[in-house]
């Protein structure tokens, strides 16, 4: 695991920029693009979930993965041509390979899960930073998403033989099972070019 800074971990932590940006340029901006990550992720989330929701109950868990795996991306891909960002979900124990964290979601992630030990609920936990990658500025955005009672039937401890038997032949990697309601599953993952 590669190690990182003290300081570079409490810049990162304390969500603080380090682009010597000055208070004005940076506050209303800065505001404005987290609005944008919310309202992306909350649309993102939302009709991911809906398409679920209807996939469980016209056609049980099986049918479920099935719209999961084909819908997640193009959905994604939608929302970020939509409102001209990058939209995706990442975790620290993924399903699909393609939604491996980058370095810096890593650190984000792993975040999340001492601030959920801490006692902080996962229904709000959100970071946002501005972030320097080589010689592109981008606004970065990341927002939990908490385990609830439906997720338990795809990633919960006890997952029935023929929905283990799908996830095992769609994803043979999977690593996204053994959850309890209220922990966190991963998080969605907001880019903004500036």
């Amino acid at each position: 695991m590669k190690r990182y800074p003290l300081t570079t971990l409490a810049v990162l932590l304390l969500g603080i920029g380090s682009m010597g940006l000055s208070a004005q340029e940076s506050i209303p901006d800065t505001q404005s693009r987290v609005d944008a990550g919310r309202a992306a992720v909350q649309h993102f989330g939302g009709s991911l979930q809906g398409e679920l929701k209807q996939a469980l109950e016209s056609g049980g868990p099986l049918h479920a993965i099935e719209v999961c795996s084909q819908r997640a991306g193009e959905i994604s891909r939608d929302v970020s041509t939509d409102r001209r960002l990058e939209i995706g979900r990442t975790s620290l124990r993924i399903r699909n390979p393609e939604n491996a964290p980058d370095a810096w979601e890593r650190l984000v992630l792993e975040s999340f899960e001492a601030r959920l030990a801490a006692g902080e609920s996962p229904q709000t936990m959100e970071f946002y930073e501005i972030y320097q990658r080589g010689e592109v500025r981008e606004f970065r955005y990341m927002r939990a998403i908490p385990v609830g009672e439906a997720c338990l039937t795809c990633h919960g401890q006890e997952i029935r033989y023929d929905v283990e038997h799908a996830l095992l032949r769609m994803y043979p990697d999977d690593q996204a099972r053994g959850y309890e309601e209220g922990q966190i599953r991963g998080a969605f993952t907001v880019v903004q070019p500036m």
